[in-house]
């Protein structure tokens, strides 16, 4: 697996910065992680991988509950855009996000980088995502899916 480069690490202290004052702002932070029972063992292993994946790249803008920020990072949790959209949220991850979209009926126009993951690595923090939170996703996103995904 990948680990951090300086320029990701620079990227994440800045980001860090953001996101504390936004928790204390709100006053509340949930570093909980309810994790669901999963009878595939190679889902359950490419869950444990993304979770760390997840707290590496995503948790800074998504937060530790995957609830976003309004207006600004759109949440994870519960998110009908993954859902509804899974290539693009797959796209997403691997080449990055500009131009608006809209979760659960709120509208984002926030721009997410590429954050130069491998596919493995995208496919582990998708299928994370997609089964935490009260997120069920019952397709395992494999690397080959991840693959499949052009520019």
């Amino acid at each position: 697996m990948k680990r951090h480069t300086m320029r990701f690490l620079v990227l994440e202290v800045l980001v860090l910065i953001t996101t504390i004052s936004i928790v204390a702002q709100q006053g509340k932070s949930n570093n909980t992680y309810t994790p669901i029972k999963i009878q595939d063992t190679k889902l359950s292993e490419s869950i444990a991988r993304g979770r760390e994946i997840y707290t590496d790249f995503c948790m800074q803008c998504h937060l530790p509950d995957g609830k976003g920020t309004p207006k600004v990072y759109p949440p994870l949790a519960g998110s009908d855009w993954l859902v509804t959209k899974r290539k693009e949220s797959i796209h997403s991850i691997k080449y990055g996000l500009n131009g608006p979209i809209e979760v659960n009926g709120e509208p984002y126009n926030s721009a997410m980088t590429s954050l130069g993951l491998e596919d493995e690595e995208i496919a582990d923090v998708m299928n994370y995502i997609m089964n935490s939170w009260g997120n069920t996703q019952k397709k395992m996103i494999t690397v080959e899916e991840v693959a499949d995904i052009k520019k």
